[in-house]
């Protein structure tokens, strides 16, 4: 399964943005998704992950408060609902789907092409 992300633009510090993580295919829902996100020169980090029935989460500390995870398998779409943004979230955001919730990026090899999201001070 390879979702698509979605949702990313700019923003101004203390906004909002919703990302979406999509896929086709009735495989989706049996999934876990992670959100990952990579920010100029820095390496992709763990942002959040949801199980595949959408009941348990899970959190970078940097983000816990501010981003909540969240899924509807009858649209085979995963959301990162992100509030209270700062400059430092700018980053492009991947979603994976996989069979655990795990914060290596390097579980996986295969990545889309991301959704840019950019904070401005």
């Amino acid at each position: 399964v390879q979702p698509v992300e979605s949702g990313g633009g700019l923003v101004q510090a203390g906004g909002s943005l919703r990302l979406s993580c999509a896929a086709s295919g009735r495989a989706f829902s049996s999934y876990v998704i992670n959100w990952f996100r990579q920010g100029p020169g820095k390496e992709r980090e763990f942002v959040a992950a949801v199980s595949w029935s959408g009941t348990s989460a899970n959190y970078a500390d940097s983000v816990k408060g501010r981003f909540t995870v969240s899924r509807d398998n009858t649209k085979n779409t995963v959301y990162l609902q992100m509030n209270s943004l700062k400059p430092d979230d700018t980053a492009v955001y991947y979603c994976v789907a996989g069979p655990v919730m795990t914060v290596r990026a390097t579980d996986f090899t295969s990545w889309g092409q991301g959704t840019q999201v950019t904070v401005s001070s």
